[in-house]
C-alpha cells in the first residue's frame, strides 16, 4: 500500500504536518511514514580550524576538534530521532496506525526522489525552522520539492483545522487536469464540498473545460460546483479563499520554467506565500 510521506523538521509547522497527515491517513486508510532529513549543512564540520601553530599543539588540537565533531554529529542525530518520536506521538494520539519513521542524511530533494515511488502524497510545511523569523518567505526546500516531485504535494498551513470545503483552481492545463483526476480517484475528497473555479474570461472554451472537469468528478460520485471568476489568479483566488472560507486549495503547480517565473513571477509561489489554508499542488 502506498504511504503518506510526512516531512518533519522540528519547526513550528511540524505539528501541523502531522495533523494534516493524520487527517489524510484516516480518510484514505493509508499508513504514514515520518521522515527527517539531516542536511549536508548539519553534517560533521570538515574544516581545519587548527591554523598555523606548532606541530605538537596542532596534533592535539586536531584530535580535540575531531572528538567535538563526533559529539556534534551524535547530538544532531539524537535531535533528529527525538523530532521523529514527537511526530509519532502526535499521529498515535490522532488514532493513526501503521506509522514508520526514517532518519535520512543528505539533500532533502534527493531523499524525496528516492522514496516518492512509495508515496501517494508528500506532506510538508509551508515554512521551515526559520518560520518565526522569515514570515514572508517560503521554506527554502519547498519549491525544489514541488518542482521535482511526481506525486501530489500537500503544503500544510501553520495550524490544522478540519477540512470540508475545497477550492480547485482549474485553468485547463495538464497539471490542473491531473489535479481533477487525482480528486476523482482519491477517497480523501469523497463527501467534501468541491468548487471548480476558472479565473479569467468567460469563454465557451473555459465553460466547456469546467463542464468536462465536473463530469469527471460526477462519474466518481463527487458533485462539484463550477464558476468563472474575473481577475488575475494570484489575487482573485486568494480573495475567494478568504471571503468564501475555503479550507483547502488544490491547483496545478509551476506550469513554466524557473527562468520565466523569475522574470514575470509565479502564480504557484504567490499562492503558497499568501494563502492561509493548506494547498495541494500537482505537477
Amino acid at each position: 500500500m502506498q504511504k503518506i510521506i510526512a516531512l518533519v523538521d522540528g519547526s513550528t509547522y511540524s505539528a501541523s504536518v502531522c495533523d494534516h497527515a493524520a487527517w489524510i491517513s484516516q480518510r484514505a486508510g493509508a499508513p504514514v511514514e515520518l521522515i527527517h532529513v539531516l542536511g549536508r549543512r548539519e553534517a560533521s564540520d570538515r574544516h581545519d580550524h587548527s591554523g598555523a601553530i606548532a606541530l605538537g599543539a596542532r596534533t592535539a588540537l586536531l584530535e580535540e576538534l575531531a572528538e567535538l565533531d563526533a559529539q556534534r554529529a551524535k547530538l544532531i542525530s539524537h535531535r533528529g530521532r527525538a523530532i521523529l518520536e514527537d511526530a509519532r506521538a502526535i499521529l498515535e494520539k490522532a488514532g493513526v496506525t501503521g506509522i514508520t519513521t526514517r532518519l535520512r542524511h543528505g539533500d532533502i530533494v534527493e531523499a524525496v526522489a528516492e522514496i516518492e515511488g512509495e508515496a501517494r502524497v508528500i506532506v510538508i510545511g509551508k515554512r521551515g525552522e526559520a518560520a518565526d523569523f522569515a514570515k514572508g518567505h517560503l521554506g527554502s526546500n519547498l519549491e525544489r520539492i514541488v518542482r521535482a516531485s511526481h506525486k501530489p504535494v500537500f503544503v500544510a498551513s501553520r495550524a490544522f483545522k478540519p477540512i470540508s470545503k475545497v477550492l480547485v483552481a482549474y485553468d485547463g492545463g495538464s497539471s490542473a487536469m491531473k489535479a481533477v483526476d487525482h480528486i476523482a480517484r482519491s477517497p480523501v475528497f469523497q463527501g467534501l464540498d468541491i468548487h471548480l473555479v476558472t479565473v479569467g474570461s468567460s469563454t465557451p472554451e473555459a465553460q466547456k473545460g469546467l463542464e468536462d472537469a465536473k463530469a469527471l468528478l460526477k462519474a466518481a460520485g463527487i458533485e462539484a460546483k463550477t464558476s468563472i471568476l474575473a481577475g488575475q489568479p494570484e489575487t482573485a483566488l486568494g480573495k475567494l479563499v478568504d471571503e468564501a472560507q475555503f479550507d483547502l486549495l488544490v491547483m496545478g503547480a509551476y506550469g513554466h520554467s524557473r527562468i520565466r517565473s523569475l522574470i514575470i513571477g509565479s502564480t504557484t509561489t504567490e499562492m503558497m506565500r499568501s494563502c492561509k489554508v493548506p494547498i495541494v499542488l500537482m505537477r
